[in-house]
């Protein structure tokens, strides 16, 4: 599933990952437009993912990169599920060939929450929907910093 890595920058498929130790959102983006779209979210078991889920997703979507949201404090500083997010992210790299980038994904849940709930109120609030939504913004904050 390697991918060559001449992909045109401006052009690429990005996969988007929002980390967490029960369920990771998935979200895909086109850098040529620079936005993404939520898809849902794989379970994991204590930052474990369901692997063949989240191949099923790559094998689909067939991205040029990977970005991995890091959660990290409001100082910027890192904590365990920081690290646990690098983790998974090399793992991908690893497992798939891929190349994974990180993003500084703070304050991306609380964001998606609030959009979430702008288009579809409380019932717009499910996890599944949270996760994916913030996978989107964390594509989306990749592409504003790389535009920069």
């Amino acid at each position: 599933m390697t991918k060559n890595d001449s992909s045109t920058i401006g052009q690429r498929t990005i996969i988007g990952f929002d980390f967490g130790k029960k369920y990771i959102g998935v979200a895909v983006g086109q850098e040529i437009t620079g936005s993404a779209s939520p898809l849902g979210s794989i379970k994991a078991t204590d930052g474990i993912p369901n692997w063949e889920q989240l191949g099923a997703y790559l094998k689909e979507w067939q991205p040029d990169v990977i970005v991995v949201g890091l959660p990290l404090n409001m100082d910027g500083s890192e904590q365990q599920l920081t690290k646990d997010a690098r983790k998974f992210g090399n793992r991908i790299a690893g497992r798939f060939g891929l190349k994974v980038d990180f993003q500084d994904e703070r304050l991306t849940t609380a964001d998606a929450k609030a959009q979430l709930f702008s288009r579809g109120g409380y019932k717009n609030l499910k996890k599944d929907n949270i996760d994916a939504e913030s996978a989107r913004l964390i594509i989306e904050s990749y592409f504003e910093q790389s535009y920069q």
